[in-house]
């Protein structure tokens, strides 16, 4: 066979694996596609039911421990939204058959501002029904603003490996001023208020700037300890500047501390301490559009990886 033949005959078989890799992508595409079409008509069909608990409806329910989760960053256009926590603590505590609210927290905190009109609402609930005990939870995460919220339960269950605490406030940042200079970048800013720029961070920290955040940081930190102080009282044994200082502790820690009072799951609690193992959650349905798009997109990542993979989680 000639050099010209065998050159022919091998061109012939590249192109046709080529034809056949091309097919098999082509395939998994496809295949991917329809996984994805499927999810979304799954999540529209059974995101409308609720999975974990049944949803409070008040009537017809009979004694039971009233829910209300706290998932995530509390903020605005969050699940975790103060607006959404509320009108559930609300919709809990007016149930008639409700024994007692639960909070079930998992979340690192968030907005002061939020975190503190959840616990005033907590408190102004509480004192209009004095018959419901109010009972915090945590998950995985209970700090910072979702220990804010804690504060105002009577009391706060704990899991050991539970992290809890981070009794503090901060603001983070970059500076950048020596990084345009070296690249030649000038920043130009017109403002309107001699400290309206303030804090620019393509400009040299200015002395005063920072005194004034920190005495904005230490005000709202005041507040977050005196939330604490009023909720947990004559509880709370550590010394003062440790407890305080923003560092976070296991659950097991925390119960020592006397910032939780006891280890228990939503399960325990719920049976053996509010008397009421039934659980009816009062939390706010979020829109379908959002929780659809939050279990596509969950669904289509994982689709996507067992088509890279065909041996991943199996």
């Amino acid at each position: 066979m000639s050099d010209d033949e065998s050159w022919a005959r091998e061109t012939l078989r590249e192109v046709a694996l080529e034809g056949i890799r091309e097919r098999r992508r082509s395939r998994r595409w496809r295949i991917f596609l329809r996984l994805v079409l499927l999810s979304l008509i799954a999540v529209a069909v059974f995101s409308s039911l609720r999975t974990a608990l049944p949803i409070g409806e008040g009537a017809g329910t009979g004694p039971h421990t009233a829910v209300v989760q706290v998932n995530g960053p509390i903020l605005a256009g969050q699940p975790a939204n103060a607006e959404r926590i509320i009108q559930g603590l609300e919709r809990a505590f007016e149930a008639d058959n409700a024994r007692g609210v639960m909070l079930q927290i998992n979340s690192p905190g968030g907005s002061p501002v939020a975190s503190s009109r959840i616990y005033q609402a907590i408190n102004r609930l509480s004192a209009a029904h004095p018959d419901k005990p109010v009972h915090a939870v945590a998950g995985d995460v209970m700090a910072s603003g979702a220990y804010y919220i804690a504060a105002a339960a009577d009391d706060i269950h704990v899991n050991g490996a539970s992290i809890i605490g981070s009794i503090g406030v901060i603001n983070r940042g970059f500076g950048f001023a020596d990084a345009i200079e070296r690249l030649g970048i000038e920043r130009r800013v017109y403002a309107a208020g001699d400290e309206k720029s303030g804090l620019d961070p393509f400009m040299p920290p200015d002395d005063d700037q920072v005194a004034a955040m920190q005495r904005m940081l230490d005000d709202i930190h005041v507040q977050f300890i005196e939330a604490v102080r009023a909720g947990r009282g004559d509880r709370l044994n550590g010394e003062p500047d440790n407890l305080f200082s923003g560092r976070a502790w296991t659950g097991g820690e925390g119960i020592e501390l006397g910032l939780a009072d006891a280890r228990g799951s939503p399960e325990t609690v719920a049976r053996e301490v509010i008397g009421a193992p039934q659980r009816v959650d009062y939390t706010p349905r979020r829109g379908l559009f959002d929780r659809a798009l939050e279990r596509f997109g969950s669904a289509a990542a994982t689709t996507w990886l067992r088509l890279q993979d065909p041996l991943m989680m199996r």
